[in-house]
């Protein structure tokens, strides 16, 4: 019996532990070469972990949800044991299974429907997919009894629900949970059975609300607005978008723009780009810009555009049409989303003509940028003021009046206002 030890990854270079999701075999199962194991993650970032060696797991030592830290032995595969079928090959997994304190047996996909439901069950994309397809809520998913290992749902669960499926379980009300005392009495919820319907948050969802809500408990927030006149720039980049396509191979949108301004700017305000740790304060001397960007699913996530004031137009550009792109596919790594010190959110994506973000901790403040519309403004000419056709925007600046006062985040602003509205029209790249 030769054995190999089965140890967590590193998934990145500040990257110390992961959480486990799932295992997608069972002590028993033969595992080949390169074929996903188990699933991970680290902060909003899902990754599967491939088998080292072929062969058969003979110990699995940390559950569903673990926490655990890199280099740490996570399982033990038999690099000698054989791939079998029939009676055999399950009396083996049985066997294993049952003296083994971690994996509990899986269940038969004929178990009765009647399975209760699992409000933390994985669901994999491909569930999803069919269930979409095949109009399943997502309560009836959670009460199919999942005949995977540590009861993941499989694709045959799914069919053979469908295929004794008499009528769709109906929605229930959200079970009472223990609030916290307080003085004002906790609002009722009015569930309309058969018209209104539950749907569960998902692990990124869930990490969100847990962020933006300890962000609002730990920084005072504080947000100040400007609007300026971009209309420079729109001219430069309607001008030169296709030249710098056809020239860089990248898409010319106006976020490097935005992240080299915003970088610059920084360097004028070293104290913006600070976070708090206790009664001191962090003054980090690299500028990684976090772009708050929108998911296919609706949740969000930052990736982070490194020394971002060390970079060209053009690399810019490039990390964040490359940032962009592996955030709507879900192929961030790790370490792409970490380390920023200031974010940006343009709220303007969305047609929204300004917005209040809530800051990225422990970061101490985010930038706001509104839809770019054109609108008649007064102007100062040679021939006294006139009224002309300009494209406008809002900035925002939400930051934290713990150690950012009204004086520093005001003129922050206004210096990337400035920056913005006096674009050199002749900027080469």
């Amino acid at each position: 019996m030769a054995i190999t030890e089965f140890k967590m990854p590193k998934m990145g270079e500040s990257i110390s532990e992961a959480t486990i999701i799932s295992w997608l075999k069972n002590v028993g199962d033969y595992v080949a070469a390169e074929e996903t194991l188990l699933e991970v993650a680290t902060d909003k970032v899902d990754s599967d972990v491939p088998a080292p060696v072929s062969g058969v797991i003979i110990e699995i030592r940390f559950k569903k949800d673990a926490i655990v830290e890199v280099g740490t032995v996570l399982a033990l595969i038999d690099s000698e044991g054989k791939q079998e079928v029939g009676n055999k090959q399950q009396e083996v997994t049985q066997a294993v299974a049952s003296t083994d304190p971690v994996m509990s047996s899986s269940k038969s996909s004929t178990e009765s429907l009647t399975h209760k439901a699992n409000p933390d069950a994985f669901i994999s994309p491909l569930i999803i997919s069919i269930a979409k397809k095949e109009n399943l809520s997502i309560e009836e998913l959670q009460a199919i009894p999942g005949s995977g290992a540590d009861g993941r749902l499989q694709k045959s669960d799914v069919f053979h629900y469908l295929k004794h499926r008499t009528y769709p379980l109906q929605s229930k009300p959200m079970s009472t949970v223990q609030q916290p005392k307080s003085t004002y009495p906790t609002p009722k919820i009015n569930f309309v059975e058969g018209k209104d319907h539950i749907v569960e948050m998902d692990r990124m969802r869930k990490m969100i609300a847990d962020h933006m809500v300890y962000s609002k408990q730990t920084s005072p927030h504080v947000t100040s607005y400007i609007e300026i006149d971009v209309t420079n720039l729109v001219a430069w980049r309607t001008a030169h978008k296709d030249v710098f396509q056809a020239k860089h191979n990248q898409k010319l949108t106006y976020t490097p723009v935005f992240v080299q301004t915003v970088a610059k700017a920084i360097q004028d305000f070293p104290m913006i780009n600070v976070s708090v740790e206790g009664k001191n304060i962090i003054v980090h001397k690299d500028i990684n810009i976090g772009m708050a960007t929108a998911l296919p699913s609706g949740n969000l996530i930052v990736p982070v555009v490194k020394n971002a004031n060390e970079k060209d137009l053009v690399a810019l550009a490039s990390d964040v049409n490359s940032l962009a792109e592996a955030s709507r596919n879900n192929k961030l790594k790790p370490e792409e989303i970490q380390g920023s010190t200031f974010t940006i959110s343009n709220v303007g994506t969305f047609g929204s003509l300004m917005g209040t973000p809530i800051i990225n901790q422990p970061e101490v403040a985010i930038l706001a940028l509104g839809i770019i519309k054109k609108r008649p403004e007064v102007i100062s000419t040679a021939n006294g003021d006139e009224i002309a056709i300009r494209s406008m925007m809002f900035l925002s600046l939400s930051f934290d009046h713990r150690v950012v006062d009204g004086f520093l985040g005001g003129s922050f602003l206004r210096k990337v206002g400035d920056y913005l509205e006096q674009f050199d029209i002749n900027t080469t790249f």
